[in-house]
């Protein structure tokens, strides 16, 4: 019997997602569903500054500082910084596998916008 291409690659996908859950726990999946959904955009400045913004899966946008491994969804100040229970939540994961794989979402933004949003006054 002679699998398809297709059939492999589910077959190696379902391998890592397995492999992912074992390594990052829960936020494993609901990480790769924010992948599939290009939920992930990095906002680059002319001065080299980047920040992340990823839309959750209820439609909240988290701007995310990967540079300090950093998020403010209630998930990771419960789980990572309150609990010590985990490394990080499923939207810094995210982008982690957005950047490995190269499908980040990417936009342009003024280093005044970038200031904002590390100022908290922005969402851009």
């Amino acid at each position: 019997m002679k699998l398809s291409s297709s059939c492999v690659a589910q077959v190696k996908r379902i391998s890592h997602g397995r492999t992912l859950k074992f390594i990052f726990g829960p936020c494993a999946l609901p990480a790769l569903d924010l992948v599939d959904q290009h939920s992930v955009t990095c906002l680059s400045s002319p001065s080299g500054r980047k920040v992340f913004q990823v839309t959750g899966g209820s439609g909240r946008l988290y701007t995310c500082f990967v540079s300090c491994h950093y998020c403010p969804c209630p998930a990771f100040a419960h789980t990572v910084l309150r609990k010590n229970e985990g490394l990080l939540c499923k939207h810094i994961l995210a982008v982690y596998l957005c950047q490995a794989m190269g499908v980040t979402q990417q936009d342009s933004v003024t280093d005044q916008q970038v200031s904002m949003l590390l100022s908290g006054t922005s969402t851009t």
